[in-house]
């Protein structure tokens, strides 16, 4: 029996990416040659004998038909009906690794679990590609290139916290954590014990705020709608000001019982609760009438981040979001056929379907629903979703806010 072979450290750290961020286009004509052209891309990658990845591989000899050659555009995909998320539960994990990658460091990352045993999949560098291509689409006025990041969303074994420490040092900065487990407090929450809630929320608060102390230069942040208007209520309560004065520092001239007088200056959020209600809320009493910046982000491990366009008075605070294509497509489709997209403006369920060499997922029903959007403009050259919520059929099954 032959002996392992470590990979060195050269091997192991300086490796290219699995593929470039991809090109920016600018029309619908435009968008949709380029989302045709990846289709077929990563088709021929994940289904060649070659490069291909296990699961599909396996799951191609059911087929009657010929991935390699009947795949030809993203209209194709309905070849491969729906995707389903038990695929992703359980093990092994080495399944979803393309062959072409064999001997890459691999990350897992896990869905929240919050419809039951979590998702996962497998990641090397889509959450970097991800992740730089959402920064690209923020404001540097808001958020200062060098400037430092608090990450007050959830930890563990999901995308955000690796995601987030890449992000601020894509932009030149440093990210500081907190520790929540949103497991724990679904938990919690099924079991009725709010008073436990409360207090873990109050625990992560507590550690944003001394995170918030320590002279460490945050002008940006990731958050949560809930953890957002909770961490506005501790600064309103002078929950900031008692921890400058508990380490024996001074309290700035004005004080500190605003995210803006925090030194929060820019903020990317995402989670399940944007409304346009909470929207406005945020925006006239929490971020100062907009002087502090938010960008409202939809998203998943499965996915990447579908940026929305500029919120604000001048819309109503809509929140409308765009996949990232070509890496992700979003459709907002009928609920009782799944091959029939809405049309614009009316209410449908989304499909999710994931495009890179890392992971390939045609056509996943979503856990929301939401109203087909037209395109916006040069920025985002094909169609949107807003209004995004829970599927109504699935609703009462699914614990979604916990942070």
């Amino acid at each position: 029996m032959s002996e392992s072979v470590l990979p060195t450290p050269k091997d192991f750290l300086v490796q290219p990416r699995t593929e470039p961020k991809p090109a920016k286009v600018t029309t619908a004509h435009d968008a949709k040659e380029q989302l045709d052209a990846k289709v077929r891309e990563v088709v021929q990658w994940h289904f060649h004998p070659d490069t291909g990845t296990p699961f599909w591989l396996e799951k191609a000899k059911s087929y009657n038909f010929n991935p390699l050659k009947d795949v030809q555009g993203f209209d194709d995909l309905k070849l491969f009906g729906t995707f389903e998320d038990d695929w992703l539960r359980g093990g092994p994990i080495s399944r979803w690794v393309p062959r072409g990658f064999a001997g890459r460091p691999v990350y897992v990352f896990e869905t929240g679990g919050t419809t039951g045993l979590p998702k996962s999949r497998m990641v090397i560098d889509d959450f970097r590609i991800d992740y730089e291509m959402m920064s690209d689409t923020l404001p540097n006025q808001y958020f200062p290139p060098g400037s430092n990041w608090l990450m007050l969303g959830p930890s563990g074994p999901r995308r955000l916290r690796l995601a987030i420490e890449h992000l601020a040092q894509y932009r030149g900065g440093i990210s500081f954590c907190v520790d929540l487990d949103p497991r724990w407090v679904v938990k919690l929450l099924k079991q009725r014990k709010i008073d436990e809630v409360n207090a873990y929320k109050e625990h992560c608060i507590d550690q944003a705020l001394t995170i918030l102390a320590a002279d460490h230069n945050v002008k940006c942040m990731f958050t949560t709608p809930k953890l957002l208007a909770s961490l506005d209520e501790a600064l309103r309560a002078g929950k900031l000001e008692e921890k400058f004065e508990s380490l024996g520092k001074e309290v700035p001239e004005g004080g500190l019982r605003s995210i803006r007088a925090a030194g929060i200056t820019g903020i990317f959020s995402g989670g399940t609760e944007f409304t346009p209600q909470f929207t406005r809320e945020a925006y006239e009493e929490m971020l100062d009438n907009g002087e502090v910046y938010m960008t409202p982000t939809y998203g998943n491990t499965l996915m990447g981040l579908a940026c929305s366009r500029p919120i604000g008075p001048h819309d109503g605070f809509k929140i409308t979001y765009y996949a990232p294509q070509p890496r992700a497509a979003i459709q907002v489709v009928d609920p009782k056929d799944y091959t029939k997209v809405v049309g614009y403006g009316e209410t449908g369920r989304v499909l999710l379907t994931t495009l890179t060499k890392e992971f390939f997922v045609p056509r996943f029903p979503e856990r929301d629903e939401g109203e087909r959007e037209e395109p916006y403009g040069d920025v985002f050259p094909w169609d949107g979703v807003s209004g995004v919520r829970p599927f109504s059929e699935l609703a009462q099954s699914t614990v979604v806010g916990v942070y």
